[in-house]
């Protein structure tokens, strides 16, 4: 569950957005499920005319002006959002049967499908998926037994950042917060990320430091490996100055000199550069990564089971996944787009700052994923942890 994200200034001189497909036949959206979980099955075959209304559940910043406007001249359907600040809020949100479709983290998107909450969607009719990174498509945040959940938005990393005047030399490692005789000497002064799929963060950490747990997929973790996990974070809590969910707030924080190290994204510290703030995250020599890796996220636009505007949510998925719209959420907002035909509007220098086509740096990043019981990676004779045991344990950990 992504924390709660500050809106955005807007960055860039907005222009007309290019228009929408056109829109044929009746959509068909029904209950149903499948012998994974209450999944629903039914898929819309076409889409109709806009019923004139839609409403959604999205991270603050996706649905703004001026593309949401853009969007009701092009189309007629007024834009209703909900700002959630949480993946578990969206969850919640979403359940009650009255928003239309979501901006889905990774660790959302899955427990929306098992339980229902999202219908399969046709990306046949979305014209601008075959235009999305490859990388983005079918993975287990949004293709759930070969059958797609979700259009891909955008994506982003969580990395390691750092006040160069107070943490001497450049650490290269998430040692720095995570090694308990290191954080020490910053005591109070680390910023971690305030969520229970934290505890990936440790389990990358684990995995390279500790081999002999044999940690494969940081989302999937035996008790052994979890447990692990969770010490480590346990172990980190007495250092942690302020866990943090709003992109602003630690901004403030690192202004202040509150925060000397932790967990960022991109946009707090382009924020904090373009504020002439003393501040560095990992050096291009190391693909802008710490040596373990790291985690990161990658949102996906889903449709209700129970959407009683299909039609529009179509047409929204179709529209902000064109290349205009698509520039502008990812420069106002502070992330990698996925169409890859947004560059060409954003300019290369935003799409090199952000690793758009940076396979490398991609490589390195271990997207939002629900933690669930089964292991798939193969293991037999295993239950690997699941999301609710995150959630409890996260609990334990900030105590």
């Amino acid at each position: 569950m992504r924390g709660q994200r500050a809106g955005h200034p807007v960055k860039v001189a907005w222009m007309c957005v290019a228009g929408l497909i056109a829109a044929i036949a009746v959509i068909g959206c029904g209950g149903g499920g499948s012998s994974t979980g209450d999944r629903n099955t039914d898929m819309a075959q076409s889409v109709g005319a806009p019923e004139g209304e839609l409403n959604l559940v999205a991270w603050a910043g996706y649905v703004s002006n001026p593309w949401k406007s853009d969007f009701t001249k092009q189309t007629g359907c007024q834009v209703n959002v909900k700002v959630a600040g949480t993946s578990d809020e969206m969850v919640q949100l979403m359940r009650t049967g009255q928003y239309d479709g979501v901006s889905a983290s990774g660790n959302a998107s899955e427990r929306l499908v098992d339980a229902g909450d999202v219908s399969p969607v046709n990306v046949d009719l979305v014209p601008n998926y075959k235009t999305i990174f490859s990388d983005l498509k079918d993975q287990p945040y949004n293709t759930f037994d070969g059958t797609h959940y979700g259009i891909p938005h955008g994506r982003g990393a969580n990395l390691l950042m750092w006040n160069t005047n107070d943490v001497k030399p450049a650490p290269k490692s998430w040692s720095i917060i995570l090694d308990p005789k290191q954080a020490a000497q910053y005591k109070g002064k680390i910023s971690a990320y305030d969520d229970p799929i934290y505890i990936a963060d440790a389990a990358v950490y684990l995995k390279a430091h500790q081999p002999d747990l044999g940690i494969d997929n940081p989302y999937e973790l035996n008790d052994s490996q979890f447990n692990a996990a969770v010490d480590l974070l346990k172990q980190q809590r007495a250092n942690v100055g302020e866990y943090w969910s709003d992109a602003a707030k630690q901004i403030q924080a690192y202004t202040n000199g509150d925060d000397q190290v932790g967990t960022t994204w991109q946009y707090q510290y382009f924020q904090l550069k373009g504020a002439s703030q003393p501040v560095a995250i990992s050096p291009a020599s190391q693909g802008f990564v710490p040596d373990e890796g790291a985690t990161g996220w990658s949102d996906t636009w889903m449709i209700s089971s129970k959407a009683k505007h299909p039609n529009c949510a179509y047409a929204w998925m179709s529209y902000i996944t064109e290349p205009k719209p698509q520039s502008e959420v990812a420069q106002y907002f502070g992330e990698a787009p996925a169409n890859g035909q947004a560059c060409a509007l954003t300019g290369q220098a935003f799409c090199k700052a952000y690793h758009v086509t940076d396979k490398a740096f991609a490589d390195k990043i271990w997207y939002w994923t629900t933690p669930i019981s089964q292991c798939l990676d193969g293991r037999k004779d295993t239950t690997c942890t699941d999301y609710g045991q995150w959630a409890q344990a996260w609990t334990e950990i900030k105590g």
